[in-house]
């Protein structure tokens, strides 16, 4: 496989990403950026926690996630548990204003 057979591969994986996270995002409250990962969550919970030598870290607890990475198989998630000393944002997504009329 050459390098521009990998970029051309690498590039349809992160645009497949894209459509998935188009057709999921509707269905979440939350944003949670950590410094490796992007999820989706309707469930968030973060803790500011202290070490014993002093340093601060973040505990942040999701259910019914869906991860923003495209080597994973399986990008939905029961329960997910992070542990950083990294900075981490959490969003409310805003509901969109429109509302699609249902086929009757």
């Amino acid at each position: 496989m050459s390098a521009e057979d990998l970029e051309k591969y690498e590039t349809e994986m992160e645009l497949q990403l894209y459509r998935e996270y188009r057709d999921v995002v509707g269905l979440f409250t939350y944003v949670v950026e950590t410094e490796r990962r992007f999820y989706l969550t309707n469930s968030v919970d973060l803790q500011v926690r202290g070490a014993d030598n002093g340093e601060t870290f973040f505990e942040v607890t999701m259910q019914d996630a869906w991860v923003w990475d495209m080597y994973r198989p399986a990008r939905f998630v029961k329960n997910v548990r992070v542990v950083t000393f990294k900075d981490v944002n959490v969003e409310e997504l805003a509901k969109s204003e429109f509302e699609l009329p249902s086929d009757q």
